[in-house]
């Protein structure tokens, strides 16, 4: 296999991975939590609730699923469940974001 076939092998795998990222990522709740995260490193449940001002069930939904597909991690402290980034590759997205002008779409 040349060269230019395995760099566009690479880049579709590369390009699933991202399409992946961005589809699990796509609520504006999810979207959220992964801002809440890049600043705060590690929040339970309860603050994320807080900060967002979002239902603790439904926070819980989006937090379970982001972490099945490996972009968050957890850790149980008594009973608390603290969140975290555990793809933080994520981040970028969240900067990419923050440096586009969204108000013209």
């Amino acid at each position: 296999m040349d060269s230019l076939a395995e760099k566009r092998i690479l880049d579709t795998e590369k390009l699933e991975k991202v399409a992946f990222i961005l589809k699990t990522i796509a609520h504006p709740l999810r979207i959220g939590i992964v801002d809440l995260l890049t600043t705060y490193e590690r929040l339970s449940v309860n603050e994320i609730c807080f900060r967002l001002d979002a239902e603790q069930s439904l926070t819980s939904h989006h937090l379970s699923n982001m972490k099945l597909k490996g972009i968050l991690g957890s850790e149980r402290e008594g009973k608390n469940i603290f969140y975290f980034l555990k793809l933080k590759e994520v981040t970028k997205v969240i900067d990419c974001m923050e440096n586009c002008d969204i108000a013209n779409f």
